[in-house]
């Protein structure tokens, strides 16, 4: 019997990507694009048949040099929040310094802030790939910022027979929360679809892989967050861009959102 029990849960929202188009009024087809641009930072993918293939190809381009190097990414997120060019306001700051380069309209697509979040996907086995599902704080005050790290799979630590998933809490800026993130090994062929998930309740976050428990986080993290997928390709030091691999893709085959019954 799995760990994930969802039977005091009702099903409120699901993306099973069976239509010829994204749902533009949930999803937001660029990575944080106030630090660099929505022309720079666009998705490249194809949905429908029930699964999104979100992809890294030869001739995508670094999504933000200024900031992040030889980084390249495809995205989506179900939110954008962010301040006038020039500002610091903006949601996921990776790092010190960063400031709006293109303002952005506001995007309130899909917002959660309990339950059981679920994504099934494909990871990339290539030393230069990750693919992720990370919830993260809209960010309507600076400090509403956290991230809950559902799932990240980096290709250098898959093998034939499994590999790491990184899972847990990661509080960016957010000062009320301290890390806690684990990685741990899943096996089974990791580019063929599994099941992550987190059960989030009011004191604690339970990690799950395929309905198994693998890490709980006792903190708090009470606001909403926006989701958000991705498949990168990082630069490998001292070694050339393998573009005779690409494209990287990662197929997700859905995202679905339960919450308790008694909170309807």
């Amino acid at each position: 019997m799995p760990d994930l029990d969802l039977s005091g849960y009702a099903l409120v929202a699901a993306e099973e990507f069976d239509a010829d188009r994204l749902d533009r009024d949930r999803w937001w087809p660029y990575y944080t694009p106030h630090w660099s641009s929505r022309a720079a930072t666009a998705a490249r993918y194809d949905v429908g048949g029930g699964r999104l293939r979100l992809r890294v190809d030869a001739g995508t381009a670094p999504w933000a040099p200024e900031w992040d190097g030889d980084v390249r990414v495809s995205h989506l997120q179900t939110g954008q929040v962010s301040g006038p060019v020039g500002s610091a306001r903006g949601q996921h700051r990776f790092r010190d310094g960063l400031v709006v380069r293109e303002e952005q309209p506001e995007h309130r697509g899909w917002l959660v802030r309990d339950g059981v979040l679920e994504v099934r996907m494909t990871a990339v086995r290539h030393p230069a790939a990750m693919v992720a599902f990370w919830p993260v704080g809209v960010e309507d005050r600076p400090d509403d910022c956290g991230e809950i790290c559902v799932a990240e799979v980096f290709g250098s630590e898959m093998d034939a027979t499994g590999g790491l998933v990184g899972v847990g809490v990661k509080p960016q800026r957010d000062p009320r929360l301290t890390e806690d993130f684990v990685k741990v090994r899943v096996e089974g062929d990791l580019m063929a679809p599994h099941d992550y998930a987190v059960q989030w309740e009011d004191d604690a976050l339970r990690f799950h892989v395929d309905g198994r428990l693998v890490h709980t986080v006792r903190q708090r993290l009470d606001y909403p967050v926006q989701l958000m997928l991705d498949v990168y390709e990082l630069p490998v030091p001292g070694v050339p861009r393998d573009t005779a691999a690409l494209p990287h893709v990662a197929e997700v085959h859905h995202v679905r959102h339960w919450r308790r019954r008694d909170r309807l």
